[in-house]
Formats: structure tokens, C-alpha cells, sequence
């Protein structure tokens, strides 16, 4: 689908006239809301302006609650009042939630006044958890019976419009809390009379609506349920999670650690104003030039020595480049870890004695072919060696900064794919630089 799409967006732009209505009607044939949100996020800000012109208005609240929040700003900062009015004019408490902070607040109250009581408190209940909180984005479309019910009013609610992900009846008592879950697969062939209780499932359980969307997305993965109900404290049934929700959350979440790896943000627009984008980047790059220089600084103390053996400087990116990707690689996989749980203080040191063990291996293995490499390039066997201890030293510090720093990272509540990259260049790079021009003024000098 991705080249389908890339097609659609390129006969778009590429459209010499004004795109007009049946040209639009051509590009989004059979597209989902999701699609079309991306076709809009991928164009220039003239061009998804003018497309936005053209999307119906029955499926406009759609595509805006699948766009990127920045994307999705960029278009309602055009609206008028009569077309913020016209969007707003039937939205549940889910859709919302989703796009109040893209709204004014006068213009979330509008569309508060307008809801029934009923979407009204599903809207207050939602907004009173964190945007990482799976009590936020709840899906209040559940089919809900008292526990004292019977088969036979199972049924009865089963002949109506049955919700999508629907592999379970949710119990509640008198005052709204959760009793128990039954399957929809259990009440065939069951007597009219017979009370749910007894085809209840004993080991289903609920999830926290304060539980962070990972963890709620993980418990959902070893769930083997189309929907898992959501509760508040005091056991008070909010709505559900469902399989959609948890794959978009997945997404969402490694879209996230993309993104981080550059130290942007994965609600960024692919087509933000310069200035916008540009201020972003900017503390990054700020970032990577102290690095930068403190790196050029621990050269600089080795100025004569470069002066006097030009070789170490012909040398010095192999050192630099082989810490950084084996470091890199170990960066990598404790982060994956970390984002899975399965790194805690009972098994870093463990994964840390693993991990150097590994560098060693691969550090003595490779610096024996550049050594070897290095001391027949200049002619002097005494350049091999020094690089080749260099090499050892540098991997094996990159080994242990690529265990450490993503740990200690999250310890201290940091993103450890948003800066862990950044840390571990700099430590391999000064690490590297004074290691090898160390041992170059010891022993060639």
C-alpha cells in the first residue's frame, strides 16, 4: 500500500491545475481515514490545504483524529467559527478527547454543551488521566449487563448492533464496578434461566486506568482477547481497550523510538514552517557540538605527537568508527530491553559481563586485522600495535557505555532513546582519541 500511496501523492502535486474535486475523488478512491490522513501529512501546506478542501465532511473528524497532532494543528489553524462549528456538531466524548488539544477552549466547551450526559461524563471521566494513561482513550462502545443477569438477557442484548471486538459480556454490580467478564462463545446452547455468574471466566482481569499505555499494551499482548476492560480505582467499569487501540499504541510507541533516536518529537509535521523545525534541531545540534569539541580538545592534547607521526591521524576515524558501531549495536539492543521490561537490576550485570565478553572477542579479533593492516600501510609494525590496543580498549569501553548509559538514563526518568546515542558517541570518540594518541606518544615517540 505505501507505493500505491506514493503514487497518489505525486499525481497530486505534480498536477499542473488547481486540484479540483474530480481529481481528489480519483486520488482517494477506496482510501481508509487513516490513509487519508497520511496522504495529507505527506503533502506541501498549499497542496493539503487544497486537498483538505475536497475530503467530505462526513469523513473530516476521522482523518483528523488519525493525523499527527502537528499535521492535524496545521488545518484547523484555517478553519473559520462556521467550519469549527460544522466539525464539532456531533462529536463523541473518544473523538474529543483526541483532538481537544488541537482545539481552542472556548470551542471544547461548545462541543461539551452539545454532548448528552451520558458522552458528557465519559468525556470528564477520560480527561482526568494523563495523555499516557490508558484511562484516557477507553472505548465506551461495550455491551454491559448486571450480574445478576441470565442467559436469556444475554441474548436479548446480542440481537441488537453488536460493537466491533465484542468476545465478551462485561458484569457489573449495582453501583457500576466491574464483576467479571463472560464469553459471548459460552452462552450457546446454555438454558434461558441460567444466571451468567456461573459462565463467568474466574481468571480475566481488568486494567488500571492509570496504567501507562505500555504496560497496558503488553498486558493486552498475553491477554488473547479481542478487548480488555479498563477500571478506575475503586473498580468502577470506564470502557475497554481493544485490539485496535493496542496495535495503534504500538505504533505509536515505536514511531516514538524513531523519532527519539533523532531527538524529535513523533507528533512532528513533515511539512512544519521552517523557523518551527528548525528551532527543534537546533538544541540537538547545539548538543553535538559540545560533544564535538570536547572530542577536538582531547586531540588538541596531542597536538605534538600528531605533528610528529602523521600516520596517527591518518588513523584516528578507524578508531573513532569502530567504538562508535560497536557501541551502537549494544545501545541498541539494551534499549529494545528496556522498552520490552526485560532489563532489570537483577540481570544488568549479568547482561553487562555478556555484553563486555562479547567486545572483548571482537575487539581483540578486529584489531588484529587493522593492526596488521596498518603496520604494513606505514611500513611499521609499532603503528599496528598501537592501534591495535586502541581498538581493544575502545570496544570494550563502548560495551560497557552501551549497557550503562541507557540504564542509568532511565533511572534518572530520561528518554534513553532520545539522548543515549548522543552520550555514547562522545564517550567512544574521547575514549578512542586519547587511548590510541596516548599510546602513540608513549611508544612511537
Amino acid at each position: 500500500m505505501s507505493d500505491d500511496i506514493t503514487q497518489r501523492i505525486e499525481q497530486l502535486i505534480r498536477s499542473e491545475d488547481a486540484l479540483d474535486a474530480d481529481l481528489y475523488a480519483e486520488v482517494s478512491e477506496d482510501l481508509e481515514p487513516d490513509q487519508v490522513a497520511l496522504l495529507l501529512e505527506s503533502l506541501p501546506r498549499e497542496a493539503r490545504l487544497e486537498c483538505w478542501a475536497q475530503v467530505p465532511n462526513e469523513q473530516r473528524v476521522d482523518v483528523l483524529v488519525e493525523m499527527r497532532a502537528e499535521a492535524r494543528a496545521s488545518l484547523l489553524r484555517e478553519f473559520d467559527s462556521k467550519s469549527l462549528d460544522q466539525l464539532i456538531s456531533d462529536l463523541d466524548a473518544e473523538t474529543l478527547i483526541e483532538l481537544a488539544e488541537s482545539l481552542p477552549g472556548d470551542v471544547v466547551d461548545i462541543a461539551l454543551a452539545r454532548m448528552d450526559e451520558r458522552q458528557r461524563a465519559h468525556y470528564e471521566r477520560s480527561a482526568q488521566y494523563d495523555e499516557d494513561a490508558i484511562g484516557r482513550y477507553v472505548d465506551h462502545d461495550l455491551l454491559i449487563l448486571p450480574q445478576n443477569s441470565r442467559v436469556r438477557d444475554a441474548e436479548r442484548l446480542l440481537r441488537r448492533e453488536v460493537p466491533e471486538f465484542t468476545d465478551h459480556l462485561w458484569l457489573v454490580d449495582r453501583t457500576g464496578r466491574f464483576a467479571g467478564a463472560v464469553p459471548v462463545i459460552r452462552l450457546f446452547g446454555q438454558p434461558d434461566h441460567l444466571p451468567l455468574v456461573e459462565l463467568r471466566d474466574d481468571e480475566f482481569e481488568s486494567l488500571p486506568a492509570t496504567r501507562s499505555l505500555r504496560e497496558a499494551t503488553e498486558a493486552f499482548e498475553h491477554a488473547e482477547v479481542a478487548a480488555l476492560p479498563v477500571v478506575d480505582d475503586s473498580g468502577l467499569l470506564l470502557g475497554r481497550m481493544t485490539t485496535r487501540l493496542a496495535v495503534e499504541l504500538l505504533h505509536e510507541h515505536y514511531d516514538a523510538q524513531l523519532m527519539a533516536s533523532a531527538g524529535l518529537d513523533e507528533e512532528e509535521d513533515l511539512f512544519a514552517p521552517v523557523m518551527r523545525s528548525s528551532r527543534r534541531r537546533a538544541t540537538w545540534l547545539g548538543i553535538n557540538l559540545l560533544t564535538a569539541f570536547l572530542a577536538s580538545w582531547a586531540i588538541g592534547l596531542f597536538e605534538g605527537t600528531l605533528q610528529q607521526v602523521v600516520a596517527l591521524a591518518v588513523l584516528m576515524p578507524v578508531v573513532a568508527s569502530m567504538g562508535g558501531i560497536a557501541g551502537s549495536q549494544t545501545l541498541t539492543l539494551i534499549i529494545r530491553g528496556l522498552a520490552l521490561g526485560q532489563i532489570t537490576t537483577a540481570n544488568v550485570m549479568p547482561l553487562l559481563r555478556k555484553e563486555l565478553s562479547v567486545g572483548g572477542l571482537n575487539g581483540v579479533l578486529w584489531a588484529l586485522v587493522i593492526g596488521i593492516v596498518a603496520g604494513y600501510w606505514f611500513s611499521s609494525p609499532m603503528i599496528g600495535v598501537v592501534i591495535a590496543l586502541a581498538i581493544v580498549v575502545n570496544i570494550a569501553v563502548a560495551a560497557l557505555s552501551g549497557v550503562l548509559v541507557p540504564v542509568l538514563l532511565q533511572k534518572l526518568k530520561i528518554d534513553p532513546a532520545l539522548s543515549g546515542s548522543v552520550i555514547l558517541t562522545t564517550v567512544t570518540d574521547v575514549v578512542g582519541f586519547v587511548v590510541f594518541l596516548g599510546l602513540g606518544s608513549l611508544f612511537l615517540l
